[in-house]
C-alpha cells in the first residue's frame, strides 16, 4: 500500500472555471476528498472547506497575520494536505487553491528534503481556463487588482503575467465554455509539449491525472526555467507566431531600456533571460504579459556559458518590429572589438530593478 496520498491542484485566475474543474474532478473521483482554500485580503482571513461524497467534513476560518498566498501555504495549505494524506482516508485529494496563487510554491515546498509533507504527492497541476475570456486572461493587460484577485496587499501582478505561467506549469489544461481557435491556439502555445487540453471539465479523465505520472517535477522545473538551451516545440495553428530571440551576446543597458516596451509591450507573453555586460556574471530575468514586463535578477552563470534568449508569442502583427528592437539592443561587432563583453562600470541604469551592481568584471 502506498505510502503517499496522490494530490491534484487546480489553478487559475477565474473563479468560474475553477470551480466547474474541481467539481468535475469530485464527480470523476468518488473516492477523493476536496480541499477549496479562498484568501480574503481585506479582512486577512483564509477560509478552507472540506468536502467528499458524504458533505461537508470541515468549514473554517483562519485569521492570517499577513494575507498573502506564502502564509496561507506555511500555515494552513500544505499542513492540512499532509493531515488528510496522512489519514488515509481517502483514495486522493483535489485542491481548489487560492485564486490566482500559483502551484509552483506548493510543488516546491512538497519537494523539499525532508519534506513538510511527506505523505503528499503532487500527482497533477491543472489550469483551469475560462474560455470566452481566454485571451485576455493570457495576453490582456488588467492587473490582478482590477479584478479583485490580488493576494496580498503589496500583489501588483498582472493578470497575463499570473495565468500564463500557471498554464505553462500545468500537467493539464482545462477550458470551460466556448473557446475560439485564437485562443485554443495560444494555450497550446504556451503549454509544456504534450500537455492535454481539454474542452470540457466533465471530459478530464480523473484516475488518469492520480493514477499516473503526469506531474514530473523536474521536466516541469525545465520547462519554465529562466535559462532554456534546448529546442522549443513546433507551433501548431495559423494565428499564433513564436519569436526566439537568442544570443550569446549581452543586451546593452542603455540600448535596453530604450527599447524595453517595443519588445516586452503589446498583447504577448514573453519570457526567458538575458546578460549585461555590466553585469556579466548575473543572469536576468525577464517575465512579461499584456504589455508589462519584469526583471530582475534571478542567480548567477557560474561556469555556464552566458545566454541571452527571451521567448515571445502573440497573435497580432508586431513580431518583425520586435526583432528588430531585440538585434537594436545586442552588443555590436565594435562595440565587443572596443570594449568587450565585461565592463568595468560602477552604474548602468538598470538599478531600480536589478538593483546595484555588485562588482565588476
Amino acid at each position: 500500500m502506498s505510502l503517499t496520498t496522490p494530490t491534484v491542484l487546480v489553478t487559475g485566475v477565474s473563479p468560474d472555471a475553477m470551480a466547474a474543474t474541481t467539481v468535475g474532478l469530485q464527480f470523476d473521483l468518488p473516492s477523493a476528498v476536496v480541499v477549496q482554500h479562498t484568501l480574503d485580503v481585506r479582512t486577512q482571513r483564509l477560509t478552507r472547506i472540506v468536502s467528499d461524497v458524504t458533505g461537508v467534513i470541515e468549514h473554517v476560518h483562519h485569521d492570517l497575520e499577513h494575507a498573502c498566498v506564502s502564509c496561507a501555504l506555511r500555515e494552513d495549505v500544505v499542513p492540512t494536505l499532509e493531515r488528510l494524506a496522512r489519514s488515509r482516508r481517502w483514495g486522493a485529494i483535489v485542491v481548489h487553491l487560492p485564486v490566482a496563487a500559483e502551484a509552483l510554491q506548493v510543488c516546491r515546498v512538497v519537494s523539499l528534503q525532508p519534506s513538510p509533507a511527506p505523505h503528499v504527492r503532487i500527482a497533477a497541476v491543472v489550469a483551469a481556463v475560462e474560455g470566452e475570456q481566454a485571451c485576455d486572461d493570457l495576453l490582456g493587460d488588467d492587473l490582478l487588482r482590477d479584478r479583485g484577485l490580488h493576494t496580498s496587499e503589496e500583489d501588483d501582478r498582472g493578470a497575463a503575467e499570473t495565468f500564463a505561467a500557471m498554464v505553462e506549469y500545468a500537467d493539464a489544461v482545462v477550458v470551460s465554455g466556448p473557446a475560439d481557435e485564437q485562443a485554443l491556439e495560444v494555450v497550446g502555445a504556451l503549454a509544456r509539449p504534450g500537455v492535454d487540453v481539454v474542452g470540457d471539465p466533465c471530459a478530464l479523465d480523473g484516475a488518469a491525472l492520480v493514477d499516473g505520472s503526469l506531474h514530473d517535477h523536474r521536466r516541469t522545473e525545465q520547462w519554465v526555467d529562466v535559462v532554456r538551451r534546448g529546442r522549443l516545440p513546433d507551433l501548431v495553428g495559423r494565428d499564433v507566431w513564436r519569436l526566439d530571440l537568442r544570443s550569446d551576446r549581452p543586451l546593452h543597458p542603455g540600448r535596453l531600456l530604450a527599447e524595453i516596451e517595443a519588445i516586452g509591450g503589446g498583447p504577448r507573453r514573453s519570457r526567458g533571460c538575458f546578460w549585461l555586460p555590466s553585469r556579466p556574471g548575473d543572469v536576468c530575468v525577464w517575465d512579461g504579459a499584456g504589455g508589462q514586463v519584469s526583471i530582475g535578477h534571478s542567480s548567477s552563470w557560474g561556469l555556464k556559458d552566458p545566454l541571452t534568449r527571451i521567448v515571445v508569442t502573440g497573435l497580432d502583427d508586431g513580431a518583425a518590429d520586435i526583432r528588430a528592437a531585440f538585434d537594436a539592443c545586442l552588443l555590436s561587432d565594435t562595440e565587443i572589438a572596443h570594449r568587450g563583453t565585461f565592463w568595468e562600470v560602477g552604474e548602468d541604469g538598470l538599478e531600480p530593478w536589478l538593483g546595484p551592481i555588485r562588482r565588476a568584471a
